[in-house]
């Protein structure tokens, strides 16, 4: 069985309050994600600020 059958088959026996729930952890996990990659731009963003200078002339 695959991970998103398993996944769907274990999703789809809970009650709709607790489907509810894995849909929220799910967006959590996806805004974390998103959080984690804008945080990591600023910080590339930061150290080279110079060079992004240069290169933008």
């Amino acid at each position: 069985m695959s991970l998103a059958e398993r996944f769907l088959k274990e999703f789809n026996g809970l009650p709709d309050d607790k489907k509810e729930q894995v849909i929220d952890f799910i967006e959590f996990l996806k805004a974390k994600d998103r959080n984690e990659l804008g945080a990591l731009m600023d910080t590339v963003i930061k150290e080279n600020q110079q060079a992004l200078k240069e290169l933008s002339q």
